[in-house]
């Protein structure tokens, strides 16, 4: 039976929600819409009222994609619907701060993807799965996707079709870097000699720089550099790096202003280095993260760059080893980039050390304003937050955020 709703809000996914509550994806806010309710979820979804703020959506694949949740709203709506995403998370632990204007990354400009590929009767099926399903979508194109990682999907298929399996998905996660593509593949079949080869030939054939097969590195032409401030980096096998470089760029100017003048400074969650080698231009910098083969690649890094002052690192656990107060004494500054569980156990320890500054990364604005209230009940003040899209068209949030501590203001 067809039943009619109003939209009144969108949830944190991205769906619309109605009174009861009843979610409808892909409506907004004051929309009168139509369809057949399952449990909460409404599904042959009509809407009957459209918001002003409803565009047609740009890509032609987005009703069968489940990359993007809001390419129907414009850019507008979008952006004030994030920044309100992260003022209402604060308010929900009873804080406020002044938000700067949002920063979106422009379309076509992610440098990674993550490509589903399937063996077939008759070949390959590769692209990104549609919305709540293990349904593949084929893509021909992407208003998302940097077009050179469009052009690398026929790698995808062809390393599918060596070393994939009819019984289950291969992900291939594809990144630019400086030296070209660099490939890193989950799910394939087990190696062997003969696969190996066929690897190694594929990489020759299709001019890869790096190509890795369940974190195991099977050929590299070119080192598959990523720059950091005047650092290049090789990462390790599929590790972590910023969805885009504008949005990479956006945070680390928020993380610099905020640390401006730190003579010392602690990177919590470095990476590869994200922070930790363009902070070194100006600062010392300490940086921990809990992947050795990520801390190793940072300090080859800063190694083989001119012009940076001194970086130490140290692989470390700092969800069951927090660093301390007593160690955290000789910085003027802390860099913090949690992933989105956040760092409750972090930051309870930087609530006592009360350091003068602290740079807050975020991915996740509810996790961040939990561990927000914490610093704030221990002295901090939250002075500022830069929101940050580079997850342009989904729900996904991103901000930077500066505490200070009452002794040093």
């Amino acid at each position: 039976m067809t039943q009619q709703f109003t939209i009144t809000r969108l949830g944190h996914q991205g769906d619309g929600i109605a009174e009861g509550p009843v979610y409808a994806p892909r409506t907004l806010p004051g929309e009168v819409v139509s369809g057949t309710l399952v449990g909460q979820n409404l599904t042959d979804i009509r809407v009957e009222t459209p918001s002003d703020q409803r565009v047609k959506a740009p890509c032609r694949h987005y009703k069968v994609c489940g990359g993007c949740q809001l390419q129907h709203a414009s850019d507008a709506f979008v952006a004030n619907w994030k920044v309100e995403v992260v003022r209402n998370a604060l308010a929900a632990q009873g804080l406020q701060a002044d938000m700067r204007p949002i920063h979106t990354s422009p379309p076509n400009s992610r440098r990674r993807a993550t490509i589903a590929v399937r063996r077939t009767k008759k070949g390959t099926l590769a692209g990104f799965h549609g919305r709540a399903s293990d349904t593949i979508t084929e893509i021909t194109d992407c208003h998302l996707l940097d077009p050179a990682l469009i052009a690398a999907i026929p790698v995808a298929e062809a390393l599918a079709v060596l070393g994939g399996s009819r019984k289950g998905l291969l992900a291939v996660t594809l990144t630019l870097s400086e030296g070209g593509l660099d490939v890193a593949v989950k799910g394939g079949k087990p190696l062997d000699g003969p696969l190996e080869l066929a690897l190694a030939q594929a990489t020759e054939k299709h001019g890869l720089a790096r190509l890795s097969w369940d974190g195991e590195v099977i050929a590299m032409r070119q080192p598959p550099v990523q720059r950091f401030g005047l650092a290049g980096v090789v990462p390790p096998p599929g590790a972590f790096l910023q969805a885009t470089k504008d949005g990479e760029q956006a945070l680390l100017q928020a993380v610099l202003h905020a640390t401006k003048g730190a003579r010392r400074v602690v990177d919590l969650f470095a990476g590869s280095g994200t922070f930790s080698l363009p902070l070194a231009e100006t600062a010392e910098v300490h940086a921990i993260e809990g992947e050795a083969a990520m801390t190793d690649a940072l300090d080859q890094g800063w190694r083989r760059t001119q012009g940076l002052k001194r970086v130490t690192v140290e692989a470390r656990d700092l969800f069951r080893r927090p660093l301390m107060p007593d160690e955290l004494t000789s910085f003027d500054a802390v860099v913090i980039d949690p992933p989105r569980a956040g760092a409750e156990a972090q930051v309870a320890e930087l609530a006592q050390a009360q350091r003068p500054v602290i740079a807050y990364v975020s991915c996740n604005p509810v996790t961040f304003a939990r561990d927000a209230k914490m610093l704030v009940h221990a002295g901090y003040t939250l002075e500022w937050v830069q929101v940050v899209d580079q997850f342009r068209w989904s729900s996904h949030t991103e901000l930077a955020a500066r505490f200070i501590h009452k002794r040093a203001s």
